[in-house]
């Protein structure tokens, strides 16, 4: 792929890309595929935690719409500058591993997608990279109170079988996760995708226990060891949290007590779904829990 066809790809500092090898590519968009905030969350952790440099990013102009997604005022030393909405890709070397680690998070663009993915194709070519895995979340029927069920696919072979990994089978609506997804399999990029599972009737909550499950499958992946010990305070607080609020309203405790019994009984999701649920599948009126969880999550520190 040549630079000319990937023209908003900008890379600001390529000194750590002439360091990294055969690195792996993990990618994350924050929106429709990203529930509970749990996909992007787990990149940028395990991003951050090997200190990763700032080596590009994909320019917003073309693929935004800075009316429904808009910048930012920020003010430092009492001057006001704009931050436009971003993707950007890091890059960190891994000593412990055979590879070394590139990521690529921002959110879901509103235009031009397959544009982007062009973008996202020619960057893993820049870069070398001999996977790439996204990261992704979806609204499901399961309680907030059992183990997070991770599902992950691959449309190629080699992957399944290292992997132990199916294609995908869904068929419906998809996001950029959908789309890029594909683009891999089109450009020959090996390629696979991972998606944790969170609870529908909490779904405009940041899900930390989401984000955790999907950091443990991450290393997996990427055969490193990552500290997790505030992710694993967040979750928890997150559980007991959601748990207390569940037993103040008769509805919802009802229905969570419906899923923990299907989810004992081994009716758990099983199989790979990327569609989100819409709010019309959970208890019309969960009293004011998903306000309340939002509330007490955005007055945690940190």
């Amino acid at each position: 792929m040549s630079p000319g066809s990937a023209p908003h790809l900008r890379w600001t500092d390529e000194g750590p890309l002439a360091e990294i090898e055969g690195p792996i590519l993990v990618t994350a968009f924050e929106g429709w595929n990203d529930a509970g905030e749990a996909a992007s969350t787990a990149a940028r952790y395990v991003r951050d935690h090997f200190q990763s440099d700032e080596v590009g990013t994909i320019e917003a102009e073309e693929f935004f719409d800075f009316t429904v997604s808009r910048p930012m005022v920020h003010l430092e030393n009492h001057h006001r500058h704009i931050v436009w909405p971003a993707t950007t890709v890091y890059a960190a070397r891994l000593p412990s591993a055979t590879h070394d680690l590139v990521s690529l998070v921002g959110h879901e663009p509103q235009l031009r997608w397959r544009t982007f993915t062009d973008h996202v194709l020619a960057a893993a070519e820049k870069v070398q990279a001999r996977m790439v895995v996204t990261l992704g979340a979806l609204l499901t029927d399961v309680p907030h109170s059992r183990p997070v069920k991770v599902f992950g696919a691959t449309d190629d072979p080699a992957l399944g079988v290292r992997l132990d990994l199916s294609p995908s089978s869904y068929e419906g609506p998809t996001g950029i996760v959908g789309v890029l997804s594909s683009a891999l399999r089109e450009a020959g990029v090996p390629g696979a995708s991972f998606w944790a599972s969170v609870p529908a009737y909490v779904s405009g909550s940041p899900s930390p226990k989401a984000a955790l499950a999907l950091v443990e499958k991450l290393c997996q992946v990427l055969d490193v060891h990552v500290p997790c010990t505030d992710l694993e305070i967040a979750a928890a607080a997150y559980e007991r949290q959601v748990t207390e609020l569940v037993a103040e309203d008769e509805s919802t405790a009802e229905y969570v007590e419906q899923l923990e019994v299907d989810f004992d009984n081994g009716d758990n999701g099983d199989g790979f779904d990327e569609g989100s649920r819409s709010d019309e599948e959970v208890p019309e009126d969960p009293g004011l829990l998903v306000t309340e969880v939002e509330d007490f999550l955005r007055n945690q520190p940190g």
